[in-house]
């Protein structure tokens, strides 16, 4: 069951400057790795003389190592993306890209030094970012009789549900949203209702 988890409620840029570099870090929202992908070329399309474009992303939950993905570019290997990477996974903050635009000023860090920068980087805008807790929601319909709309709004309004849709015929039709983890209290409330009349059931496409 998927349960609330944190996640970014905007876009933060925080600048440093380590030996004379300058050190850009980019952190938005980011639900996909096709989003993520978008946004570093448009980092890339904006800084386009900057030495360095490296990026590390989670495209859900920070513990879910299934949905992530990072880039060194050009770095040496291990130096940028799997550092970043780190400080996202790290954070417990979920749907995350993190994007670290480097302008080389002239003195090379070594591989301890750029490891140290570009998650020093990230680990001080995450300081920065405002975040919100995201709850899975579900899609379901149910159909149910005049007399007992009330009571499921009802219902549905405690455990932080909505309507998307209502038709009303010989029956009202609805088509609700329901917070994940409450599925089972609001079916349970139903079946109490109606003693066991009422079900929820899946969307059919």
């Amino acid at each position: 069951m998927a349960t609330p988890y944190i996640i970014a409620a905007d876009e933060i840029i925080d600048e440093s400057i380590v030996t004379r570099s300058r050190f850009i870090c980019y952190l938005t929202p980011c639900s996909s790795a096709e989003h993520a992908k978008a946004f570093i070329k448009e980092l890339q399309a904006l800084h386009p003389q900057a030495n360095h474009h490296c990026y590390a992303f989670i495209a859900g939950r920070s513990e879910n190592s299934q949905l992530y993905g990072f880039s060194d570019d050009g770095e040496p290997s291990g130096t940028a993306g799997k550092p970043m990477l780190a400080m996202l996974m790290g954070s417990g903050i979920g749907e995350l890209c993190a994007v670290v635009v480097r302008y080389f000023g002239g003195t090379k860090l070594g591989p301890g030094g750029l490891q140290r920068a570009y998650g020093g980087s990230v680990k001080q805008a995450l300081a920065l970012l405002p975040t919100k807790l995201k709850i899975p929601m579900v899609r379901k319909t149910l159909a149910c009789q005049y007399t007992q709309v009330n009571d499921v709004l009802y219902f549905l309004e405690q455990l932080g549900g909505e309507v998307i849709q209502q038709d009303y015929n010989e029956n009202v039709h609805l088509t609700l949203a329901l917070p994940e983890e409450k599925l089972e209290d609001f079916q349970q409330h139903l079946q109490t209702l109606s003693s066991g009349q009422l079900q929820l059931k899946a969307i059919t496409p």
